[in-house]
C-alpha cells in the first residue's frame, strides 16, 4: 500500500504554495508514496483580500481537519505574521481538536516549509513557534537538517530556508522562489517522503 503524504499549506500571494507544488515533485519522485495538495480554508473575507491585492485562489482543494488522520506524513506550509504563523493555519490548527482528543496524529512524521517577507522576518522563528502545534498532537517533526548539502551555506545569493525546511523571501510580494529555494523545496519533499515511507514500512 502506498504512503500517502499530504502537503497542507495556506498562501496568500502564491510564494507558499510555489514551494509546495516543489515539495510534491520532490516527494513524488520516491517510489512508492502518493502525494496530495490541500489548502487551509480562507478566513478573511474577499472584500479585504480584495483591498489586500490577493490573487484568486488557485483550484488546490481544502482540507477538513478530519482528513489529516488520512495521511501517513503531512508537511505544512504558511507565510510569516510577525514571526508566527498566518491566522488561517493557526485557526485550521485550532480545528483540530477532536483529532487531539483521540491523538490521531500521533506517531505521524510531520514537517514544516515557509514564507517571510524579509530577511529578518522570522525564517527561523516561524517554524521554532509552529513546532508546538506538532507536539501537542504527538507529531515527529522531521527538520531537514543540513541535508541538502552545499546549498545549505549559499552566501552569495539571497536565499530563504534553514535547518526547519525549505523557506522563500516574498519582499514586497514581487520576489518568487528562486532556484535554489525551489531545489530546498525539491529535497525536503523527497527527503520526507522517504522518511515517511520508512516509517510506515517499520509500523
Amino acid at each position: 500500500m502506498a504512503t500517502k503524504v499530504y502537503i497542507v499549506y495556506y498562501s496568500m500571494y502564491g510564494h507558499v504554495e510555489k514551494l509546495a507544488q516543489e515539495i510534491k515533485k520532490g516527494a513524488s519522485s520516491v517510489e512508492g508514496v502518493e502525494v496530495k495538495l490541500f489548502q487551509v480554508p480562507e478566513t478573511l473575507p474577499e472584500d479585504v483580500l480584495g483591498k489586500m491585492g490577493a490573487p484568486p485562489k488557485s483550484e488546490v482543494p481544502i482540507i477538513t481537519p478530519s482528513q489529516l488522520a488520512e495521511a501517513d506524513g503531512i508537511i505544512f506550509g504558511f507565510p510569516t505574521r510577525f514571526g508566527m504563523m498566518a491566522g488561517q493555519m493557526k485557526s485550521f490548527f485550532d480545528a483540530t481538536g477532536g483529532l487531539w482528543r483521540g491523538q490521531d496524529l500521533a506517531g505521524k512524521p510531520a514537517g514544516i516549509f515557509y514564507s517571510t517577507g524579509s530577511q529578518g522576518g522570522g525564517q527561523e522563528t516561524t517554524p521554532l513557534t509552529a513546532i508546538t502545534q506538532l507536539v501537542h498532537h504527538g507529531m515527529i517533526f522531521v527538520p531537514v537538517g543540513y541535508t541538502f548539502g552545499a546549498g545549505m551555506f549559499e552566501m552569495e545569493k539571497v536565499k530563504g530556508g534553514s535547518p526547519y525546511g525549505a523557506g522563500t523571501f516574498a519582499g514586497d510580494g514581487s520576489r518568487l522562489p528562486s532556484e535554489l529555494e525551489l531545489g530546498q523545496a525539491f529535497h525536503q519533499g523527497k527527503y520526507f517522503a522517504g522518511i515517511a515511507k520508512k516509517l510506515k514500512g517499520s509500523a
